[in-house]
């Protein structure tokens, strides 16, 4: 799918695929579009528009949540940063600190968890399926770690999370490491959790590694499939306290 292309689904997800864009003009679209939601949701607009968006930070960023001590978690100098040609912004998403970057598939979900009958918890674990089902195209063993949101192979962490809900209208989402640069995590302790080696999905298979466009086309499917199932399920429309 072309840069700025959308299309409808029969679920009533909008795909938008923004190619490669800096992270604070991905996060204005994410805001412009999660406000669309809630209002069409206020105006009971059917049918109800959701959004998925696809997308590789260009130029690679390192994102700080607002969570106390996220920004110690920052271990690079302002000099080792420019070298790296990273840069550094504050966000509003849940989580701490992580990295984004070219051959890093992110997915930016802005969907009403009203009408997919979801509240936080099992929302994480929705977004979890879909990636270990997206891995598992590729024989990758993908698994969950207690108390560590994401996704994980061998013990390393494949796919950080992070997002935040607005009148149970989700934004931010998950980022996927297909061929992403593993030593620029090396800037920072990556989800704020010392110890933990991150990998992606060039080191677990060589060679053999897809194409970011392959493993979006994989993703979009997943997406489409777990939200037509959750729709499906007849609890659209039920109010969450």
């Amino acid at each position: 799918m072309a840069e700025g292309s959308e299309a409808a689904s029969s679920v009533d997800l909008v795909v938008r695929d923004l190619g490669r864009m800096p992270y604070a003009e991905a996060l204005a679209v994410q805001r412009d579009l999660q406000g669309r939601v809630v209002e069409a949701r206020a105006s009971r607009t059917d049918p109800q528009p959701m959004y998925l968006l696809l997308v590789e930070h260009v130029p690679p960023v390192i994102t700080i949540s607002r969570r106390r001590g996220a920004r110690a978690h920052l271990v690079a100098t302002g000099a080792q940063l420019a070298a790296a040609g990273v840069e550094v912004a504050e966000t509003d998403r849940g989580g701490d600190i992580t990295y984004h970057g070219p051959g890093q598939l992110v997915v930016y979900p802005i969907l009403d968890l009203n009408a997919l009958g979801l509240k936080l918890h099992g929302y994480m674990r929705f977004l979890e399926t879909i990636v270990i089902d997206t891995l598992a195209h590729w024989a990758i063993h993908g698994s969950r770690v207690e108390a560590a949101t994401g996704v994980w192979v061998n013990g390393s962490k494949i796919c950080a999370m992070g997002v935040r809900l607005s009148r149970w209208v989700s934004m931010h989402g998950l980022a996927l490491n297909v061929t992403t640069n593993l030593e620029h995590f090396d800037l920072i302790v990556p989800c704020g959790l010392t110890g933990r080696t991150v990998t992606s999905m060039q080191r677990e298979l060589g060679t053999s590694c897809p194409a970011v466009a392959e493993v979006r086309e994989v993703v979009l499917g997943r997406f489409r499939d777990a939200v037509a199932g959750a729709l499906a399920t007849g609890l659209r429309g039920r109010a969450l306290p």
